[in-house]
């Protein structure tokens, strides 16, 4: 009989010991590895993404509404509230924006639509230009309107159009055109972009529903069914 005894013929309090290190190890490998989706709804949908390439990461702070914000509905008044920061030239934000749309008319009262700029200037030259156009029409009470319409003629995109747009939605263009040349909400633009990063959006569009993350360009079912949850509590 040979006297090499196999690693199995070992002391019982030593396997134990040895299985208790190795189980303990591989949980805090996997603990390292895996990200919390907790706090976020189901990730994945089409998405235009800039990687944080930053080695911590801080605590996750969602900006409150203000008056700063550019609100659809009655936010006093509403059950659910939509934040999205999104980019005129993502292809995916164009998608996207019919969906809210159609969820502000169907459920009305019910919510309250928080538009936020996320320009992804790595990406999309335009979108910072894009962005900045917006506000100028804002200035004048129609930045809704001027966002609908960056959306659905996203390849028109440029200084020619931010122009005729504020032409054929009536602004006064000298006002418009003083405001865009002269890059007048360009801190406005940043200080979103900042709340953004501070909320934790790499990517566009991003929707928050009622604080959940919704990343990505989804069905508009997909955020039925959330809100009808909510409005059911």
């Amino acid at each position: 009989m040979s006297d090499n005894n196999g690693f199995f013929d070992a002391n019982p309090k030593m396997l134990f010991v040895f299985g208790l290190v190795c189980g303990i190890a591989i949980t805090m490998v996997l603990g390292w590895a895996l990200p919390n989706f907790s706090n976020t709804a189901p990730s994945g949908a089409d998405q235009d993404v800039v990687i944080d390439a930053t080695d911590t990461q801080p605590e996750l702070v969602l900006a409150a509404v203000t008056d700063t914000d550019h609100i659809r509905g009655d936010i006093s008044q509403a059950k659910v509230v939509l934040i999205e920061y999104s980019d005129f030239e993502c292809p995916y934000c164009g998608r996207h924006n019919p969906t809210m749309i159609d969820l502000y008319d169907q459920y009305g009262t019910d919510i309250a639509w928080v538009y936020r700029h996320l320009p992804l200037t790595s990406i999309h030259p335009d979108a910072v230009p894009s962005a900045l156009a917006s506000e100028c029409a804002g200035e004048q009470g129609k930045f809704w309107e001027f966002a609908d319409e960056l959306y659905a003629n996203q390849d028109s995109l440029g200084d020619d159009y931010y122009t005729q747009l504020a032409t054929d939605l009536g602004l006064d263009v000298d006002q418009f055109t003083s405001c865009y040349t002269s890059q007048k909400y360009l801190s406005k633009v940043e200080a979103d972009m900042q709340s953004g990063e501070n909320a934790g959006v790499t990517g566009t569009p991003a929707t928050f529903v009622n604080g959940t993350l919704v990343a990505g360009a989804y069905p508009l079912e997909t955020f039925t069914g959330m809100i009808d949850e909510i409005l059911a509590q």
